[in-house]
């Protein structure tokens, strides 16, 4: 996956770093994160220029979350049958809308890069609830400033080492997902026990 994202980058430039951070934030599985890194290397030799890459990655990266967003909306019922026809998809959007329960908008934010892999269904989830468009795009723009500013800023600073980079962030990212997961889980978990416990009889006094 490595090679193919340098082989990309070599071959196409900039133009190909807006499509692939288009596509990832439409849950399209492309090696977006890695293009990144690869085009923030190859800008810190001269081949390419610095604010290009980052301008065509935030650029892709937005269209892409207002995309899946207004698809989803529009498309209502559909979306979301496409949604829960894979138990892949289902479980994301599932943990996606949890996310969203939690954290309210800001959870469009934290899921442009701090629990990257749940953001392309938080915008489709976003649309399906109708989440106020201008929130949504606005945390929108704030969460992808942080992404491609992360990514492409690490594979300039490290462009000898953005193997090991990658394999660090691609870890993190895994590890927070998951952590996050759990703690919505154990959250829910404690409210839906809490009534139970409040509802116990008192015990008579003797």
């Amino acid at each position: 996956m490595n090679e193919l994202a340098l082989s990309l980058v070599a071959d196409y430039g900039v133009p190909i770093v807006f499509i692939v951070t288009f596509l990832s934030c439409l849950a399209l599985p492309v090696p977006s994160s890695l293009l990144m890194l690869a085009s923030g290397g190859f800008a810190a030799t001269g081949d390419l220029y610095l604010f290009a890459v980052f301008a065509a990655a935030f650029c892709g990266a937005v269209l892409g979350d207002n995309t899946g967003y207004w698809i989803a909306r529009a498309s209502g019922d559909r979306m979301s049958g496409w949604l829960e026809k894979h138990p892949k998809r289902a479980a994301l959007r599932h943990k996606s809308q949890a996310f969203m329960d939690k954290w309210g908008g800001s959870s469009v934010f934290f899921s442009c890069w701090l629990v990257a892999p749940l953001g392309p269904y938080v915008n489709y989830v976003s649309g399906l609830t109708k989440f106020t468009w201008v929130r949504f795009a606005l945390w929108g723009i704030a969460g992808e400033i942080v992404w491609v500013s992360l990514y492409v800023g690490l594979g300039y600073t490290f462009a000898d080492n953005i193997t090991a980079i990658a394999s660090i962030l691609g870890n993190a990212s895994g590890l927070l997902t998951a952590i996050g997961v759990t703690a919505l889980l154990g959250l829910w978990l404690w409210k839906v026990s809490k009534p139970k416990m409040d509802k116990q009889p008192e015990q008579p006094h003797i």
